[in-house]
């Protein structure tokens, strides 16, 4: 009796957090819609009503699969993915539409990801090379002739018929789960050094290596290696591992610093965005200042940010257009909509959104501890490393910690591929917690 009423209050917590959710996101769409038209429309909060309806779908279906999971986690996806979508709206209301159409196919896969697995998601050590390889395989889609795309300088996107997405999304979340079976399975041998042990490891991750290193996507090559070595520390806790892969890692990106003008150009971006003098523009084929051309998009972002202040301008009052009506930041929606956020919610809000991603690291990091088996342990960790590094890197590129890469920002970033990616990451900590708290009651 009292665990299952536990078990309910769980799900209660969590239908409360969705509540104000909901609430909340209804106060932005009122927000940006009076700032763009001056009144209040039942159009501007249909998406809200939509949006609570489906999360209380998304609710419902943990509520029968997996009664026991964190009660934080989905109501800090439901948070993000309301900002997220709140923004896109005042940018675009055409990209929201789209947005939230992937939001409902992100769901429909969090749900299905629960029925599926719902009685042991264990099963899935079972497939590890099958996901290894499918992982290379995704992350070399965007490669094949006549379905691969070139946006923004890196080859990341794949073109059905009406269909545009990032397989890598997706390839991420297959690595995770092979390198969490296998560095499982191997964990207690890696240490004596046995080739046959190393192999299929390295085979795996450094297939996915080259795949990223061709594409041109230094961003997605840091995320994928960074994912490496944290499930590697975490299985088998040797700092010379770690620092070992890290000079590797370092060797290489000198070497394709070298190799790659893409991935120059961002890092001469990154540490010399402004120039007092005229410098070649490869996007012109003349003389011009550097944040007139190739570092156009960083500076802008910078001064979207700087205008915010404290405070913001406020939904819907920002300056993302020119007298011509043409945008300051090129893929605003996309890359850049941290910058949207900072400029219209302030340092303050900014730092507020931050700190939600923050919780749900928290959050995720709590699951890996509380698991009772090396397989859940690291796939948790895996998950949770992966979501905040993501974060990290897009809001270092536009803050200039990092060199700027093309990433998404996770649940709040225009793109359909990252959403549905982010709400599997969502399913697999819920399904390890469930597991977690109930063989912990039991």
């Amino acid at each position: 009796m009292g665990a299952d009423a536990l078990s309910l209050s769980y799900r209660n917590r969590e239908l409360a957090y969705l509540v104000a959710v909901g609430v909340i996101t209804a106060i932005g769409f009122a927000s940006v819609y009076i700032s763009r038209k001056s009144h209040v429309s039942a159009a501007s909060l249909t998406y809200a009503l939509l949006f609570f309806a489906l999360y209380l779908v998304a609710h419902v279906v943990a509520r029968w699969t997996v009664p026991n999971a964190d009660p934080y986690l989905l109501p800090l996806a439901g948070l993000l993915t309301a900002i997220g979508l709140t923004e896109i709206y005042r940018l675009g209301p055409s990209n929201a539409l789209k947005q939230g159409l992937w939001v409902i196919i992100g769901v429909a896969v969090f749900a299905v990801a629960l029925l599926a697995l719902r009685h042991d998601y264990r099963v899935l050590e079972n497939y590890k090379y099958l996901f290894g390889l499918g992982a290379i395989g995704l992350l070399f889609m965007p490669l094949l002739p006549g379905i691969g795309q070139t946006v923004n300088g890196a080859r990341l996107w794949v073109h059905v018929g009406g269909l545009q997405f990032q397989p890598g999304e997706l390839g991420k979340i297959a690595l995770i789960v092979f390198l969490a079976a296998y560095l499982r399975e191997k964990r207690e041998v890696l240490a004596q050094g046995r080739v046959k042990d190393w192999g299929p490891l390295l085979v795996i991750w450094g297939g996915a290596m080259l795949v990223l290193f061709a594409t041109d996507d230094l961003g997605s090559a840091l995320l994928y290696y960074g994912i490496f070595l944290a499930i590697l520390y975490v299985a088998t806790a040797r700092i010379a591992f770690v620092a070992a892969f890290v000079g590797l890692f370092l060797v290489g990106a000198v070497a394709v610093y070298q190799g790659t003008p893409h991935v120059r150009e961002r890092v001469v971006n990154w540490i010399h965005p402004w120039t007092t003098h005229k410098v070649f523009c490869p996007l012109t084929g003349t003389m011009t200042l550097r944040q007139d051309c190739t570092s156009y998009q960083e500076v802008q972002s910078l001064y979207s940010i700087a205008h915010g202040g404290y405070g913001g301008t406020g939904l819907g009052a920002g300056t993302f257009t020119n007298t011509q009506g043409h945008p300051l930041i090129p893929y605003l929606s996309t890359d850049f909509i941290y910058s949207a956020l900072a400029q219209e919610l302030g340092l303050i809000g900014a730092a507020a959104l931050l700190l939600v991603y923050m919780v749900f690291v928290l959050r995720g990091f709590r699951v890996s501890l509380g698991a009772d088996d090396g397989f859940s342990k690291l796939l948790a960790a895996g998950l949770t490393f992966g979501f905040a590094l993501q974060t990290f890197v897009i809001v270092g590129g536009i803050l200039r910690v990092i060199p700027l890469t093309g990433i998404t920002l996770p649940f709040v970033s225009y793109g359909g591929s990252s959403v549905v990616a982010n709400f599997l990451v969502v399913a697999g900590l819920m399904l390890v917690s469930h597991r977690a708290n109930s063989v912990g009651r039991g």
